[in-house]
Formats: structure tokens, C-alpha cells, sequence
């Protein structure tokens, strides 16, 4: 999978502009599947639904960190290929049972053209809620 590798995309937005960084075209994204953007601050993972949303997580589980781009896309959730949590492409919340988040970042289509606010960007570096001692 080829990755879009951002370099000093980052910028500090004022408190009513966002910052968009364009990231490639959706046809770049498989439908059902993901692309790897590279940021300074980690990896993001977009993905593409069979309705043509894009989505764009912190490419990390939150239970042990695993690569949720290689995960399996189904409707609006990926689910994780090391333990099969089931996350939540809106939000990065694990679905029930599980309890965690991955940080999320907004995305914003226009015509094919697909770009990311990495200024907004919700990354988590956190772990799972339960009481498998994650936190």
C-alpha cells in the first residue's frame, strides 16, 4: 500500500480558520478499504465506505495499537486485524463491548478532491478503558 507522506503540514490555525491539507484524490482510497497519509505527528489512516464517505483515523487500535488501515472496512466501522475490535470510522470509538477511542480527524471532500485538518486532528496516544491494565 503507498503511503502520502505530509511534511510541515502543520500549521497554528486561528480561532476561526481550519487548516485543510489536501491528501489526494478519492479514487486514491480502495471503496472498503483505506490509504496511509505520513504526518509529523503519526500516521492517519483514511478510509472509504461503500457510499464514498471518507473517514480519517489515528492509524492505531486503541487496545494494543494495531494498524487499523489494514483492518477490514464494513459499512461505517473498520474492524482491527490483530484482535478484532470493531471501531466506530465517525467517532474512533470501539464499539461495545470494547471500550476505547482512536483519535480522529476531520476530512473534507470536494468534488474527488480529499483533504484532512491535521491542525484539528484529535490524536489519542491512548489505550483501551477495560481493565486489561491498557490504559
Amino acid at each position: 500500500m503507498d503511503s502520502i507522506i505530509v511534511e510541515n503540514a502543520v500549521s497554528e490555525p486561528t480561532i476561526s480558520e481550519t487548516v485543510w491539507t489536501q491528501v489526494g484524490s478519492i479514487d486514491d482510497i480502495p471503496v472498503l478499504g483505506s490509504r496511509v497519509v505520513r504526518t509529523p505527528d503519526g500516521d492517519i489512516a483514511l478510509f472509504r465506505t461503500a457510499a464514498d464517505e471518507v473517514f480519517a483515523l489515528e492509524d492505531a487500535c486503541p487496545h494494543k495499537q494495531g494498524p487499523l488501515s489494514q483492518g477490514i472496512v464494513h459499512g461505517r466501522r473498520v474492524t482491527c486485524p490483530l484482535h478484532s475490535w470493531v471501531i466506530e470510522l465517525a467517532t474512533g470509538e470501539a464499539v461495545a463491548p470494547d471500550e476505547g477511542r482512536t483519535g480522529h480527524v476531520p476530512v473534507r471532500v470536494e468534488g474527488r478532491s480529499v483533504a484532512i485538518a491535521l491542525g484539528e486532528a484529535k490524536l489519542s496516544r491512548g489505550g483501551c478503558r477495560k481493565a486489561c491494565g491498557h490504559v
